[in-house]
């Protein structure tokens, strides 16, 4: 049996027995004779038996300090018997003395689900997050469960800020300042708790800067009771006019916190003496919506008239309220005793909506929020700030803690917290970290245990990522990451490798070619693609470099349709092709009309390159210097660049006798970039009986082509009939002769 006389020094023995008949006092009914002796007597089991009260690494009584919290629960909100039982049992819970299951036995469902949230809380202040981050205050909420179990907390920390004035661990002490300055003050401030608030905001300046706190609140050398007294000669005339107009009206006063005073001391620059609203008075008007303007400027000009008015602190957020929604008049007067007083003019739907609504005190003041935050803690301030508190405890049982269920927040092995959509996994965390450790990512570490890479994070989990130089994205991965990012990070990877290993396969394809003396051809090789079912190059040079596909049995592909090719070929290639020379023949005997056809001798005469007329196009000739004539079209440029210079050496020119031989004309095909449409526009002109394709040349670019295609035509119907044909085709835009 371990000695009860080591865990109580004799001052903390008089604490004891002063917290026990305090909280009796003040809990009434609500604990039982049951209850109390099962408290005490595990209280008592812990310390003689399993050694679990010991004071902890800083000296602190962990007995006293449980009881002062239960005290302070009940001094600040009036709990139930459920959360200062487990306030008092919490900590034989942590030191595993007591588990929840047994809890659950001794007490009921209600007290082991608030110790249930305080384990959980405490498992994540083990990650040692930054309490700054704004998403530390999100997970809070998340891992509380319950509400009451956020205003434990926040009492605790009121009660732990007291314990520790002039602890000799300075370290400790701005540890548990700047954590109750980040997290608990604000908590404690939209909960609607602004005594707690303040006073934790005060006890946090006076343990982090306790120059600063000492020389202002010396300087303000007046107690309580008389800044109150100050208070009340100030409002008293104002009350009187008030009443004397026929006003409805209550009449606040309030002194500002030292910690306040010291953030507008810091914002603007100024020692106290430049501070103008020490003091702050709010009149709040019952009025109706239609009258609540001429009340409120009403009431001011009777300030105004009482106190002298500083023009340069008049804010009038009735006209134009704020972007919020905020709606007031501010006036700063000079006072009695040569001090300046802010006064706060507003109806009473204006305070409501400035308390409660969206332009909420805590959230004007620039403390972030979200929707459901703001409708959640309004919930609970309304709860608090009821007149009887009868029945409150039982509507906060049912009140959902969980406000972010669409969202995990998982910490990093440095204990930074990052947020995630729900459903996230190792893959998406890793991405989230650095694109370069998604890529190379193998799996991870979640709280010391190896995980695969599709791992589905739950908030308050540690990760860390495992990776590996040979890894690289994989399809698959899409079907794993849940975040944008990740997933457009994995996309990006695998299209950047394909492109690398289509200009592999494209040289190792280009050099068997080479190797079998073929000078590939862009259609013939696209027809290739085509039969053997890839829809893209993109698609086909990526399964040679996969070894799906053999390069030599690409060769032979290509071997083989342009075999067939040049079987139904009966021209022969563009190469062997010999266009045959016109010959001249005047079958009209005309003086004035060269005409140009079968059997003519004696003219020299040839087809201009620059318009490659054919038979049937308007046509006339030019006589060269060198006495030969060139013929050309009649809408040829060149031709009327010479009729302007030349006229007299012009000589009107037509076809006679029947088209036998073949003509060159060059077609320009514009249209869009598709999979096996050179394919197709070569078939289609293969098809097309007396027409021989002499070449062809195409560029694409940004999904568009243009092809210029050099055709062999007996005549002007011919060709007319191939255009037609080439625009059927499905891409095909656009067909012009040049």
């Amino acid at each position: 049996m371990v000695a009860t006389q080591e865990y109580f020094t004799q001052e903390e023995r008089v604490q004891l027995l002063q917290l026990v008949k305090d909280l009796n006092d003040r809990l009434g009914r609500q604990l039982t004779c049951q209850d109390i002796n099962t408290v005490h007597h595990l209280i008592e089991q812990g310390i003689t038996q399993a050694d679990i009260f010991r004071r902890d690494q800083y000296g602190l009584n962990p007995v006293l300090r449980h009881l002062r919290t239960a005290l302070t629960l009940c001094d600040s909100i009036a709990p139930d018997r459920t959360m200062v039982i487990a306030t008092m049992i919490y900590n034989l819970c942590r030191k595993d003395f007591l588990d929840v299951p047994r809890v659950k036995k001794l007490f009921g469902s209600d007290i082991a689900g608030i110790v249930h949230g305080l384990l959980h809380v405490a498992r994540l202040y083990k990650k040692q997050a930054a309490v700054e981050n704004e998403n530390f205050h999100k997970l809070l909420l998340t891992f509380a469960e319950d509400v009451r179990v956020i205003l434990i907390m926040t009492v605790d920390r009121l009660a732990l800020m007291r314990a520790i004035n002039h602890h000799p661990n300075e370290k400790f002490v701005q540890e548990i300042a700047s954590e109750s300055r980040y997290l608990y003050a604000p908590l404690a401030h939209k909960l609607g708790l602004y005594a707690i608030k303040n006073e934790l905001e005060d006890t946090s300046l006076k343990y982090l800067n306790r120059k600063v706190f000492t020389q202002i609140a010396n300087r303000l050398q007046e107690t309580k009771e008389a800044r109150d007294r100050y208070v009340e000669n100030f409002i008293e005339p104002i009350d009187k006019r008030l009443k004397e107009e026929g006003l409805k009206f209550e009449l606040k006063g309030r002194t500002k916190s030292i910690n306040s005073i010291w953030q507008k001391m810091q914002k603007q620059g100024v020692d106290l003496s430049g501070i103008y609203d020490l003091f702050a008075i709010r009149i709040i008007l019952d009025t109706t919506p239609k009258d609540e303007k001429r009340a409120c400027w009403l009431a001011y000009s009777i300030v105004t008239d009482i106190y002298k008015a500083n023009p340069s602190r008049f804010k009038d957020w009735i006209t134009i309220p704020k972007s919020n929604g905020y709606e007031s008049l501010h006036i700063t007067v000079y006072g009695p005793g040569n001090k300046w007083v802010e006064v706060q003019i507003r109806s009473r739907r204006m305070d409501e909506t400035a308390e409660r609504g969206v332009a909420a005190h805590w959230r004007y003041k620039g403390i972030k929020s979200d929707g459901e935050v703001d409708k959640w803690m309004n919930e609970v301030r309304e709860m608090l700030e009821a007149s009887g508190h009868e029945g409150q405890m039982n509507l906060m049982r049912n009140m959902d803690t969980n406000l972010y269920n669409n969202e995990v927040f998982v910490f990093t092995p440095k204990g930074d917290l990052i947020r995630l959509p729900q459903g996230a996994t190792i893959l998406d965390f890793a991405f989230h970290i650095h694109s370069r450790v998604g890529s190379t990512c193998m799996g991870g570490k979640v709280d010391g245990k190896n995980q695969k890479i599709n791992y589905r994070l739950r908030s308050g989990d540690t990760v860390e990522v495992i990776t590996s130089s040979t890894q690289t994205p994989r399809l698959d991965w899409l079907n794993i990451a849940v975040t944008s990012r990740a997933r457009n990070k994995i996309k990006n990877a695998i299209n950047e490798r394909r492109a690398r290993q289509a200009q592999l396969a494209r040289e190792t394809l280009q050099r068997r070619f080479k190797n079998r003396k073929i000078e590939p051809d862009d259609a013939t090789l696209a027809r290739v693609i085509k039969k053997m079912g890839y829809k893209t190059t993109t698609e086909f040079y990526a399964a040679i470099q996969e070894d799906i596909i053999d390069v030599n049995t690409v060769v032979e592909q290509y071997e083989e349709i342009l075999a067939k090719k040049d079987e139904t070929t009966s021209r022969g290639t563009a190469e062997e092709f010999i266009l045959q020379q016109p010959t001249l023949h005047d079958d009209r005997h005309d003086d004035d009309i060269l005409t140009i056809g079968d059997d003519v001798k004696g003219v020299n005469y040839k087809l201009a390159r620059c318009c490659n007329p054919i038979f049937g196009d308007r046509i006339e000739g030019f006589i060269a210097s060198d006495g030969a004539i060139k013929i050309h079209r009649t809408d040829c440029k060149n031709l009327h660049h010479l009729k302007g210079r030349y006229p007299y050496r012009i000589i009107r020119t037509r076809w006679t006798g029947k088209a036998g031989n073949q003509f060159v004309a060059t077609l320009k095909v514009l249209g869009r970039d598709d999979i096996g449409i050179v394919s197709s526009i070569t078939s289609v002109i293969n098809k097309t009986d007396n027409c021989l394709l002499r070449s062809i040349s195409v560029q694409a670019e940004g999904g568009l082509f243009e092809g210029l295609l050099s055709v062999n035509v007996n005549n002007i119907s011919l060709l007319d009939d191939l255009t037609k044909k080439l625009l059927n085709i499905k891409g095909v835009k656009q067909v012009d002769r040049i």
